[in-house]
């Protein structure tokens, strides 16, 4: 089943479990709609998935950097060499933000939620992970 959007739930969980104090890293795995999928009634010409996320991309870097993130790695995914076979990917992204009260205010951002329907219309399939730098193995 795709996962596309975090539930309330994950946000809960997310809020609860991150460290506050701490600079994070979400690891960001995208999986492109070929058609992206906007609403009927949309004013959103038609166009692919990845043209939609580079629409939601405009604002999303604005407000990451907004916050004091920065993406640190963008990359296109050619083959996955241990995943399940079905399993495959277009892009990933390291974001980085300062802290999880960073994020969760980002996701809060008025522009930011409006800019999210370019997001939901570009996937297929998403995976976001939250991460805090380790300290040894």
């Amino acid at each position: 089943m795709p996962s596309i959007n975090p539930s309330s739930v994950d946000l809960q969980a997310f809020a609860e479990r991150m460290p506050s104090d701490t600079p994070i890293v979400m690891l960001n795995l995208l999986r492109f709609s070929s058609q992206a999928a906007y609403d009927v009634d949309s004013p959103f010409a038609s166009c692919s998935g990845r043209e939609a996320y580079a629409r939601y991309s405009r604002t999303a870097l604005a407000k990451v950097q907004g916050v004091g993130g920065e993406v640190q790695v963008m990359a296109d995914v050619h083959l996955a060499l241990i995943a399940p076979q079905e399993e495959r990917w277009d892009l990933l992204l390291l974001v980085r933000y300062p802290s999880s009260a960073a994020f969760l205010s980002m996701l809060a951002d008025p522009e930011y939620q409006a800019a999210t329907v370019h997001r939901s219309a570009a996937l297929d399939d998403s995976r976001l992970i939250a991460t805090t730098p380790a300290e040894r193995l």
